[in-house]
């Protein structure tokens, strides 16, 4: 690590819902935000809030979520993801979650990374 992350680092993403990020439930609902396209967005945010403290050659893992999709959102709707650093211990960081549409919160969670070695998590791929 470049060095220690810090408790309330943060970062978004934002994005616009469309067709690639929904779940169809077929009539008579409408197709909303599928909770694993959340997750995509939620986890890039955690990405972007550890860029920072990563030294050349690290990158940083996922390795736990916990999340609660408390609303659904339609095609169209503008989200804002979040990621809050809460703490760092060692090389695992914990972080709080929120998704947002407008001003309605649509999620809520945790979620734990661990940061890694490129070349020595790379060489464990090519193991498997």
């Amino acid at each position: 690590m470049r060095e220690r992350p810090r408790a309330g680092a943060i970062a978004t993403s934002t994005f616009v819902v469309d067709a690639s990020h929904t779940i169809d439930f077929g009539p008579p609902v409408p197709p909303v935000l599928s909770t694993p396209s959340l997750i995509w967005h939620l986890e890039h945010a955690a990405i972007e809030a550890l860029k920072p403290f990563l030294a050349p050659g690290e990158i940083s893992l996922g390795i736990a979520i916990d999340l609660q999709h408390l609303a659904p959102s339609p095609v169209g709707t503008s989200v804002t993801c979040t990621a809050r650093i809460v703490r760092a211990e060692g090389t695992r960081i914990l972080f709080q979650l929120d998704a947002r549409d407008g001003n309605a919160l649509i999620a809520r969670g945790i979620h734990r990374r661990a940061i890694a070695s490129a070349e020595t998590f790379a060489k464990r791929l090519r193991q498997r």
